[in-house]
């Protein structure tokens, strides 16, 4: 059955975010889907015509390998309109000229944002309108409660998307099928089998020229906060009955209020590091401090670390490492789960020191299992060996699955309210405990693997 049209208006159409990530995505998504029928409308600020739009539009549908007769129709039906969407005459035009149902995609920034849904306020919108919107979602938890406020002044919740696009990645959604649908790995889910949790993204990457939003942000911002405490909400979440959007994100929702530093101390479970210069997969890399567009007054962290707790019944006393941060020797995306020794070893074996392992590998996809097995040659011997499988090919880039939810109206692979509130409630402490001097901003070298003694769990 062909899919009802939707008019996807893109404001800030004209800026990094849709040329990377949102068009391309969109081409894999009709790739896979080309049934769908979607109006593209692009709205900015900067003069740009119909056909240069369109060839804009027709080069990332290249890019993501859209073949003709599904991207040439999506071409020459999409249009520009030049529009301040903090102009409310102008804002009021650009939505005078397209259809609904409609979907306003804010490729804003947040600040921006709030103040075109404040317009937004006033204007009205079509029944059934879709916003769609960009992390941070606010400065800290008072400015998210405002953000929510103002949102929900516009639009019902269901109509909120907020995205973060870690959920559209292939291997976070196999992570579900993984807990709920393997019949070995859902009875030990629990802190009676499981030790430690590690969420970690470590990336090759420097700065790479974001200065302008990262140095304002750093690596808990950008990466804890959101992504990697959503990937803890997916691996923590209770059962659901369904994958219906509503249990799941409430599932979700339960684990983010459970979640506190380690023992409730912000200080003694955090760390921050940033890089000096170094070399890093055979180039120089310089200072993060001497970096353009870094004011190192700041005292950004390129690399943070924190322990957290789950303070209910299945997570007590485990503890969940969440680390990122840039310019690191070795890129590591994984979850890594280490299982708690067996209670008796038969005595006559030489047990092995290593505790068995289950790693999820981000990217590239792939599910890693280290278990203790009989060495070859001598059965008295015990050794790990590493049992490997790798997942299939994600079907679309993860901006593709959130737009074709976005566009299908399910909310599943988008943030409700109150995960975001309760996103910011977790890291304020630590947030806090950093501007007042109490965490020691640490240095490491490019391409080292960071400061020594981290991934070790404050007693």
């Amino acid at each position: 059955m062909p899919h009802a049209p939707t008019t996807l208006v893109i404001l800030g159409a004209s800026g990094d975010l849709t040329r990377r990530l949102l068009l391309p995505g969109l081409g894999t998504l009709l790739s896979v889907e080309p049934e769908r029928a979607v109006r593209v409308v692009g709205a900015d600020r900067v003069e740009l015509s119909d056909e240069d739009w369109s060839t804009r539009v027709g080069e990332a549908f290249a890019e993501a390998e859209l073949d003709e007769a599904a991207a040439g129709p999506v071409v020459e039906e999409t249009r520009y309109v030049r529009t301040d969407a903090l102009d409310e005459g102008q804002l009021r035009a650009l939505l005078d000229q397209v259809e609904a149902p409609l979907v306003l995609y804010f490729a804003l920034p947040p600040s921006v944002t709030v103040q075109v849904c404040a317009l937004l306020e006033r204007i009205g919108v079509p029944r059934g309108t879709r916003l769609a919107l960009e992390k941070p979602f606010g400065n800290d938890l008072d400015t998210a409660r405002e953000l929510n406020r103002q949102l929900l002044r516009v639009v019902p919740e269901d109509d909120i998307f907020r995205i973060d696009h870690f959920l559209g990645v292939n291997t976070i959604l196999n992570l579900v099928g993984l807990r709920f649908a393997n019949r070995l790995l859902q009875p030990i889910w629990s802190r009676d089998h499981i030790e430690k949790v590690e969420i970690l993204y470590d990336e090759t990457l420097a700065l790479e020229g974001r200065a302008g939003y990262y140095d304002g942000a750093g690596a808990l911002m950008d990466m804890l906060q959101s992504h990697l405490l959503q990937i803890l909400a997916f691996f923590a979440m209770e059962a659901p009955a369904t994958m219906d959007a509503k249990e799941v994100r409430s599932l979700k929702a339960q684990v983010l209020r459970a979640v506190h530093p380690w023992r409730h101390d912000p200080v003694a479970s955090s760390r921050r590091a940033r890089y000096t210069a170094g070399t890093l997969e055979g180039r120089e890399v310089p200072d993060y401090a001497a970096e353009e567009g870094v004011d190192p007054s700041r005292g950004t962290e390129t690399l943070a670390e924190l322990v957290v707790q789950l303070d209910n019944a299945r997570w007590a006393d485990v503890p969940f490492v969440l680390r990122s941060g840039k310019a690191l020797g070795q890129a590591r995306k994984e979850v890594v789960v280490t299982f708690r020794p067996p209670a008796h070893v038969p005595t006559g074996l030489q047990d092995t020191d290593a505790n068995d392992r289950l790693v999820l590998e981000l990217k590239p996809g792939a599910v890693v299992l280290d278990l203790s097995m009989n060495a070859e040659g001598d059965p008295f011997v015990l050794e790990q060996k590493e049992l490997q499988a790798q997942l299939g090919k994600a079907r679309m880039l993860p901006y593709g699955e959130i737009l074709g939810a976005i566009l299908d109206g399910d909310p599943l692979l988008t943030i409700r309210g109150d995960e975001a509130e309760e996103l910011w409630r977790i890291v304020e402490p630590v947030l806090e405990a950093w501007r007042d001097g109490k965490v020691e901003l640490e240095e490491y070298a490019a391409g080292s693997d960071g400061p020594e003694g981290w991934g070790t769990v404050p007693g």
